[in-house]
């Protein structure tokens, strides 16, 4: 589990198949931790001087965007048992690729403008979480084909958000608890629309709150 606030810029040193070597001021305890790259949870399968390599599985693969995985990237520990949440509760388990579609300045900060896949789009609401390449950003807005969140100065200098441009891939984590509600109300997000609400489902929720 991780907050979505970055805790330092790495540097991919290599990528081979499923595994990427990471040079990182930050260094992994224990084989087997987990670590955010960009948003996605990787389990540690390398410690050495001034980094550590993880592993990348199949379905990670699927679900990212790979190109990323070169240069600078965002690094996030795992957070421990008692930790403050400052940002939100991330799982680093990425729903799908975004893609920024524009950029706006403002007065202090910039609007980025994501487009998101449909099978997202039930997952986010207004002034809701979402995590971009693993940074816990606040829904300004919920577009018809994705979302626009602000992004403050302090954050475009602690991030790569400074350096994105239109175009780049980025990787999508929605809020998790609105992919537990959907799945508890039975709503399919492949065909937009619910499947059905029974007593038992809602004797179901009821028990939960």
């Amino acid at each position: 589990m991780f907050n979505g606030l970055i805790r330092e810029i790495a540097e991919v040193i290599s990528l081979s198949g499923n595994s990427l070597r990471i040079r990182a001021k930050f260094v992994p305890e224990s084989i087997g931790d987990s670590v955010a790259i960009n948003g996605a949870c990787l389990s540690v399968t390398e410690i050495f001087k001034g980094g550590f390599g993880v592993e990348i599985s199949s379905e990670t693969k699927s679900k990212i965007a790979m190109e990323n995985l070169k240069g600078k990237v965002h690094l996030e520990p795992a957070m421990k048992l008692g930790d403050q949440i400052h940002g939100h509760l991330v799982q680093g388990h990425i729903d799908g690729i975004g893609k920024i579609a524009k950029i706006n300045k403002l007065q202090s900060g910039f609007d980025f403008f994501v487009d998101l896949k449909s099978d997202l789009m039930p997952f986010v609401a207004n002034k809701g979480s979402i995590a971009i390449d693993g940074v816990s950003l606040t829904v300004s807005e919920v577009l018809d084909n994705g979302v626009r969140v602000s992004i403050i100065p302090q954050t475009m200098k602690d991030t790569l958000f400074g350096e994105y441009k239109i175009g780049r891939a980025v990787n999508i984590e929605t809020d998790l608890l609105a992919r537990y509600a959907a799945r508890i109300l039975g709503f399919n997000a492949v065909k937009n629309k619910k499947e059905g609400l029974t007593w038992e489902k809602v004797n179901l929720i009821s028990s939960i709150y």
